[in-house]
């Protein structure tokens, strides 16, 4: 019986080590690719982080998707990305904003109300692209290279969604750096940051096998008319 424990024990612990390992792993390679993290809601962009921003020459911003108000509205952490995005697209660091989220049913998408949350800010609707089939991080990067035929951007989302972000970009062959948006402080940021480390193992082993996203169909390049997208 005591062998028996102390084979499960074993087995418990090895598992631990495997998924801590490999969320530690995806950290350590795209930790250096976040060039700028927004720690309040009065933050600018210094002239340096701009400078290190535009080096790779993005050819556009994506925003990851989070949920929506019932009343057709950001979420905070959803719109926290958003008014970066929008921060860094007024600073000229891209041309173009790619909105990528779940619209998987009528009655819910992410995607309309990020657009009209920034148009309402003034962004042109020929420089912003939907992905109405980002369904998960992994989707949206596959998309984003795929169909959006995209080589190089700036990702934007919370840092501890960054770094599983970051690594679908450089196993999906796109130049990409992050911009972490951590205005505030979130609820249940502790189940996020642990339910994270799973999430990164999983994407880690995704992105060996690189299996098709649930929807894929036509180019739209990043460089055309967003509005064909919409």
């Amino acid at each position: 019986m005591i062998r028996i424990l102390w084979r499960i024990v074993n087995i418990i612990v090895l598992a631990a080590v495997l998924i801590i390992g490999g969320s530690i792993f995806v950290v350590a390679r795209t930790s250096d690719q976040i060039a700028a993290t927004f720690d309040s809601t009065d933050y600018q962009l210094s002239g340096e982080e701009a400078a290190d921003l535009k080096t790779i020459e993005p050819e556009c911003i994506m925003v990851l998707g989070a949920s929506v108000k019932s009343d057709g509205t950001p979420s905070s952490i959803l719109q926290d990305r958003l008014d970066v995005a929008l921060s860094l697209y007024k600073e000229g660091i891209a041309p173009k904003i790619l909105l990528t989220g779940d619209n998987g049913q009528v009655e819910y998408n992410e995607v309309n109300v990020m657009r009209s949350y920034m148009e309402g800010k003034g962004v042109p609707p020929e420089d912003i692209f939907l992905d109405h089939a980002g369904f998960s991080t992994y989707e949206s990067v596959y998309r984003a290279g795929y169909i959006f035929e995209i080589k190089k951007m700036i990702v934007v989302t919370q840092k501890y969604h960054l770094y599983r972000s970051l690594y679908g970009c450089e196993s999906m062959g796109i130049e990409a750096l992050g911009v972490a948006s951590d205005q505030k402080s979130y609820e249940d940021a502790a189940g996020r940051e642990i339910r994270e480390i799973l999430a990164r193992d999983k994407d880690m082993v995704k992105w060996i096998i690189k299996p098709e996203p649930t929807y894929l169909g036509g180019a739209f390049p990043i460089n055309g008319n967003g509005i064909t997208t919409h």
